[in-house]
């Protein structure tokens, strides 16, 4: 179409709502909201109680120690325990499984020292 010499540029159809909403939704594997979740799903947290007694304790995580400590929050959750003990080089740590939540540590010394109660599985994760 021309108008006064001069093409006339036609827009792109306009989509409908339902084309819109119809439009196949896809995220790549690698998004952001996926590793973010990922990441998330697999971090531990460690409780404020939990912190002040690793302080106190002079009890220290490696990222090494860490991921072991999420691999054996993983097996104890595969089992179906709601809150586990799990003992790793010479600490100690009780843990709510769902919530992947360190509600206290201690070192060695403390750990003869206890009696571990409401807990209802141990993992050995050394």
């Amino acid at each position: 179409m021309v108008y006064n010499n001069r093409p006339i540029i036609q827009a792109p159809p306009v989509k409908t709502g339902s084309e819109v909403q119809n439009r196949p939704k896809t995220q790549p594997s690698g998004s952001f909201a996926n590793i973010l979740q990922d990441k998330l799903d697999k971090d531990v947290k460690i409780s404020k109680h939990a912190q002040t007694r690793m302080e106190l304790r002079k009890v220290n995580l490696t990222e090494a120690q860490r991921e072991k400590l999420a691999s054996a929050i993983d097996k104890a959750n595969a089992k179906g325990v709601r809150d586990t003990l799990i003992v790793m080089e010479r600490m100690a740590f009780v843990v709510n499984v769902k919530n992947r939540t360190v509600i206290t540590a201690m070192n060695s010394t403390e750990m003869r020292e206890n009696v571990f109660t409401n807990i209802d599985g141990a993992v050995f994760a050394d």
